[in-house]
């Protein structure tokens, strides 16, 4: 009992956060400097951890800190751990004034981001008497995801509340779903694609022929989601919609992308729109939220964003008002 009591005392959120720190900068001399500290101090750090646990964390024969296979599971339970005790603190914040100390947000790629600033300056600035000291000690953390990641990072605990959920996905259990709208897409090239002149609606056993650009699902754990790509077609892979974007008009591929972020280089002509016989050309997007059963109920901020989306306006907004680059020349 001693033995496990004394390891139990060496995981502190401190340690948690030097595993994680030293793993995701990929060197003891980066984490140091991450963290402020000396390498020599650090390095005694883990090795103090280790000694406790009677385990080693980190093969040290390469040039990189590589963890261990009980070093990769320390890393996964103490980030599963330190996001617990982070939802604890939230938790009995919450009893005390009814705010969140922390309110996260994941939004899908395709979202306007002009209206969700402007929700976020709302939510700073519109409250009174004494819930002002409140509302501003509620810290907003926004993270983008991508099709199946967006909903991922609900379901995970990493976010309280999604916007922009593409499709129906298996419900665990105190996940609240409601229809965000319905976001048109259109097929699109530059003027000087190939596929810019060709007979319309352009068929798959066409389509299949030309490098086709996608944004990359964010899913880690869940199954990532594919839309709208051929089997055997050539594809580029990107980071954003922006991205996308950038490519398509650069003539690098051709794909889907939301109308209103597409509208203005359609009007410049810098974008050709082009039918096609396959594809999906609208989806319906959802926003959800962790419910909370028992005595607590929702937080406070999670409840006014949850106001603020139950206006139409305001969710036609969050996916048409799109400020684009302005057109190349």
């Amino acid at each position: 009992m001693r033995g496990m009591s004394q390891r139990r005392h060496v995981l502190t959120p401190d340690a948690l956060v030097l595993v994680d720190t030293i793993a995701r900068t990929g060197s003891f001399a980066a984490a140091a400097r991450e963290l402020g500290k000396v390498p020599s101090a650090l390095t005694y750090n883990v090795r103090q951890l280790e000694e406790a646990l009677d385990v080693l964390l980190f093969d040290r024969s390469s040039r990189q800190a590589q963890l261990t296979a009980a070093g990769t599971e320390l890393l996964h339970e103490g980030r599963r751990l330190l996001q617990e005790m982070d939802a604890v603190v939230n938790r009995v914040q919450r009893v005390a004034s009814g705010w969140e100390a922390t309110l996260s947000i994941a939004v899908d790629d395709v979202i306007s981001a002009t209206t969700l600033f402007e929700l976020v300056e709302a939510f700073g600035g519109l409250c009174n008497g004494d819930d002002r000291q409140q509302r501003h000690a509620t810290r907003l953390r926004l993270q983008t995801g991508v099709l199946a990641g967006t909903w991922e990072a609900l379901v995970s605990g990493r976010a309280d509340l999604a916007i922009g959920v593409a499709g129906v996905h298996a419900n665990p259990g105190h996940i609240e779903l409601l229809p965000l709208g319905e976001l048109g897409f259109v097929f699109c090239v530059a003027p000087h694609h190939p596929l810019a002149t060709v007979d319309e609606p352009v068929d798959a056993a066409v389509l299949v022929h030309h490098r086709a650009v996608a944004v990359a699902d964010t899913a880690q754990r869940l199954a990532p989601m594919t839309v709208n790509l051929l089997p055997g077609q050539d594809v580029l892979t990107v980071s954003s919609m922006q991205a996308k974007l950038d490519a398509l008009l650069r003539g690098l591929g051709c794909g889907f992308v939301p109308e209103p972020l597409a509208r203005p280089h359609l009007a410049a002509g810098h974008l050709v729109q082009r039918r096609t016989s396959t594809g999906t050309d609208a989806t319906t997007l959802y926003y959800a939220w962790r419910a909370e059963r028992g005595p607590l109920g929702l937080g406070k901020a999670l409840a006014w964003w949850l106001d603020q989306l139950a206006s139409p306006t305001t969710r036609s907004a969050l996916l048409d008002r799109h400020a684009s680059r302005s057109a190349r020349t």
